[in-house]
């Protein structure tokens, strides 16, 4: 397929990629800055422009992946001249119909990217949503060139699926950046000491549910410990806050599964 890519963030970076591995032409990279446009575009061996007024009117397919914030604006800036070409954003938790377009959709790639850091997209399930069926073709076909694993997710029900990821990935990463603080500041302790734990964590999610794999002191409610903990958080009382509200959380969970 011929593609326009609208973007060259950290997944605007990793799709293209991925899309021109697998077989696609990226007919044109844009970006608000000529230098982001010009690395993504020399890496994809094509034409870029940092001018919106610029952009292909033709093509298979448009992908946007820029900002939540500024897509309902740069969809509205690409309208003109391009109302039958088909668009597609990559937001996990806005509407397909943000795009002002009659042939419309959502391609989302759920996953963390990084510009430096290569993924691999075989493994990376993505969830898919077209206004028309032909339309829908069309987007499976794309993704399985990329992907093993591709499910049709409309988009109230793929607005839990993001907020499950923010809980999953976002919220479990700032856990490790305050762990990470803790070694630093006692003792000066690399992090490493902290990944075969975490590996083990995600280890046994293969195999148990999340809630089958629930360890610690809250499962137990051991107040001797937690209190103890708890003071050792004095004088951080986000860092507190946060233990308390989790570990009440988990038990609140094991007093429902009880």
């Amino acid at each position: 397929m011929e593609i326009v890519l609208i973007g060259a963030g950290n997944l605007a970076t990793n799709l293209g990629k991925a899309l021109f591995q697998s077989g696609h032409v990226i007919k044109q990279v844009y970006s608000h800055t000529e230098d982001s446009a010009s690395a993504l575009g020399s890496k994809l061996n094509s034409p870029y422009t940092a001018d919106l007024t610029q952009v292909e009117k033709k093509a298979d397919l448009f992908i946007i992946a820029v900002k939540d914030s500024v897509l309902p604006s740069v969809a509205s800036a690409l309208k003109e001249g391009r109302e039958q070409q088909f668009f597609v954003h990559t937001a996990g938790s806005i509407s397909m119909d943000v795009l002002p377009f009659e042939r419309r959709g959502v391609l989302y790639p759920m996953q963390t990217f990084t510009k430096e850091r290569k993924v691999d997209f075989s493994v990376i399930p993505f969830f898919i949503e077209t206004s028309g069926k032909s339309d829908y073709g069309i987007l499976h076909r794309l993704s399985l060139t990329m992907s093993d694993t591709v499910y049709e997710l409309n988009t109230a029900d793929r607005q839990y699926l993001h907020l499950a990821a923010v809980f999953c990935n976002n919220f479990a990463n700032h856990c490790y950046n305050m762990g990470a603080q803790l070694l630093k500041q006692h003792g000066d302790i690399p992090f490493a000491v902290m990944m075969p734990l975490i590996e083990e964590t995600v280890a046994k999610l293969y195999q148990f549910t999340p809630a089958e794999a629930q360890t610690g002191p809250a499962v137990r409610w051991d107040t001797n410990v937690m209190d103890r903990q708890m003071d050792l958080l004095s004088g951080q009382n986000d860092m507190k806050n946060i233990y308390q509200m989790m570990s009440q959380g988990i038990r609140d969970y094991q007093n429902k599964k009880e």
